[in-house]
């Protein structure tokens, strides 16, 4: 039996539909997370949920994006808790200058064993790490189909 893909989605790529689709860009990127949040409920891929989401998710002003975002925890296969090595992770990664939301974020998808670390945040899909493949929704969609 071929083991599931787990994939660690970050809020930005959690509330890419909400954001203004009359770029072409933002609209392939939503199209391509639709894509994988199928998956997910087709159980094709395994999701992480992370307490650093659910912070972040909390923050969001608009009830309505708040409940859509937060209805996926119930369907995370992987429920991530704040822990040492979690912040130890995330201090190395600050020190190279990447912000404390988004270390915590990939130390939580390094600390569950994703496969990858979805996100539209360019500044953190060109960032190179050997414990995780950051990646973009399009690009892990074209390297689906290889």
């Amino acid at each position: 039996m071929k083991k599931k893909l787990r994939l660690y989605l970050d809020i930005c790529t959690f509330n890419r539909p909400f954001d203004d689709q009359n770029q072409l860009k933002i609209r392939l990127e939503t199209e391509a997370k639709l894509f994988i949040q199928q998956g997910i409920l087709n159980d094709e891929y395994e999701l992480v949920w992370s307490y650093i989401l659910e912070y972040e998710n909390n923050q969001n002003k608009f009830d309505d994006r708040r409940n859509v975002v937060y209805d996926w925890k119930s369907v995370a296969k992987i429920c991530c808790v704040e822990n040492a090595r979690i912040i130890e992770y995330a201090e190395n990664l600050k020190i190279k200058n990447i912000r404390t939301k988004d270390a915590l974020h990939i130390a939580c998808s390094v600390y569950t064993n994703s496969d990858y670390f979805i996100t539209t945040d360019k500044q953190l899909f060109n960032l190179k790490l050997n414990d995780i493949k950051i990646i973009n929704p399009l690009t892990f969609m074209n390297e689906l189909e290889e």
